[in-house]
């Protein structure tokens, strides 16, 4: 039975570092200023009650922006509520006319409205009339003067609720963001050695083959600093500025790109090491901004990266390639692999390689990536023969 205790003890630590790594997950992900689907993580909280009408003075945007099931809720109930108020309406006129069954009409009365004659048959003429299907069995007859206005009211009331919902469901369809679902970012972000420069590296892909036209990438750096009068700043930013290859504004956005951003004196990255990266407390946002192709709506797509997701000395692995046929092909099973490279463990050493073949007298810690293409030589010396 010893074996069935040892199992279930394991079984129970799996679980528990389960949980211990979904509630640091959470603990992350509130820390979090923008999560990485780009939704903002911040509340507003102690707003005056006057202020919440300012919501309402937007109206439309305030709609627009609310969640889909609460819009097809207020869909099925305007609706439906509109059918049933009106179904009263036309209830109480034929029983004011005497044309219900329980009023026992005359077989010459003429009544309000044909075939109506309950409160079920009332909601069903107040259904036809707004939605204008008219099966033929239930019709006006035009001797009550209230229910010719009264079917003025529905026709004009149903009119504004039909146009006020189909523009507001057009709306959120094609809201600008629903594009930016397209657009996907890598999970991490890398640091490593492109053409001569020590760069944070970013991999953006636009899953369709439409362009963004007039695209745009920018980042910012957020982190909480002490001001030198004692100040404290909280979500301190500072521009961060990227660029690939053919530039950093037009870009022809129609397979991945690679982002850069060249580290150097004016990086806040620049004091940072592989052993103190880790240890930062920041946030580093990026943007990215264009107009869609084939609606010419603005698109804004965002994301973050925290110190755990920026791997330093890591490559992305290539996602482009071609075929023998001549067509280029996109793997995106590659999108977010990345693969160790040789790069110096700290900006300064990068930037001074007496630093660089110094480590011991640097003030960074003394590991790194060491690179295994230096060639091996041998060093005679005047007592013994030593090969490095």
């Amino acid at each position: 039975m010893w074996w069935m205790a040892h199992a279930s003890w394991k079984m129970f630590q799996s679980l528990q570092k389960w949980l211990q790594n979904c509630l640091t997950e959470r603990r992350i992900c509130q820390r979090r200023l923008v999560k990485k689907d780009g939704h903002c993580n911040i509340e507003y909280g102690n707003f005056g009650y006057h202020r919440q009408f300012l919501f309402l003075a937007d109206f439309w945007t305030t709609v627009v922006e609310t969640r889909w099931r609460y819009v097809m809720f207020h869909y099925i109930v305007s609706f439906t509520g509109s059918w049933f108020i009106f179904g009263l309406l036309w209830y109480w006129i034929g029983k004011s006319n005497g044309d219900l069954l329980e009023q026992n009409p005359s077989q010459n009365h003429t009544p309000c409205v044909i075939n109506v004659f309950g409160l079920t048959t009332a909601f069903l003429y107040s259904l036809e009339t707004q939605t204008t299907i008219g099966y033929g069995l239930r019709a006006i007859t035009g001797i009550c003067p209230g229910s010719v206005a009264l079917i003025i009211i529905q026709t004009l009331i149903g009119t504004i609720l039909n146009c006020f919902t189909c523009g507001v469901i057009l709306a959120k369809i094609s809201l600008p963001k629903k594009r930016g679902k397209s657009i996907t970012f890598s999970q991490m972000a890398v640091i490593c050695q492109k053409n001569g420069n020590l760069c944070l590296q970013i991999q953006v892909a636009n899953m369709r083959k439409t362009l963004l036209i007039g695209s745009q990438i920018y980042g910012k750096f957020l982190r909480t600093t002490i001001a030198p009068e004692g100040e404290t700043i909280i979500l301190e930013q500072i521009n961060i500025d990227f660029a690939v290859d053919a530039g950093k504004d037009n870009l022809f956005f129609i397979c991945p790109l690679r982002l850069y951003h060249m580290i150097n004196k004016s990086s806040p990255f620049f004091e940072m090491t592989v052993d103190t990266l880790q240890q930062q407390e920041f946030e580093l946002v990026v943007f990215l901004d264009g107009m869609s192709e084939s609606t010419s709506n603005f698109c804004h797509v965002r994301t973050s990266y925290i110190p755990r997701e920026i791997k330093w000395g890591y490559s992305f692995l290539p996602v482009v390639s071609r075929t023998k046929e001549g067509k280029y092909c996109v793997d995106f099973s590659n999108f977010s692999k990345i693969v160790p490279v040789a790069t110096a463990h700290c900006a300064h050493c990068f930037h001074n390689k007496e630093i660089h073949e110094d480590r011991n007298n640097h003030h960074c810690a003394k590991r790194g990536f060491d690179n295994h293409g230096f060639e091996v030589i041998d060093i005679l010396d005047s007592s013994d023969h030593t090969k490095i």
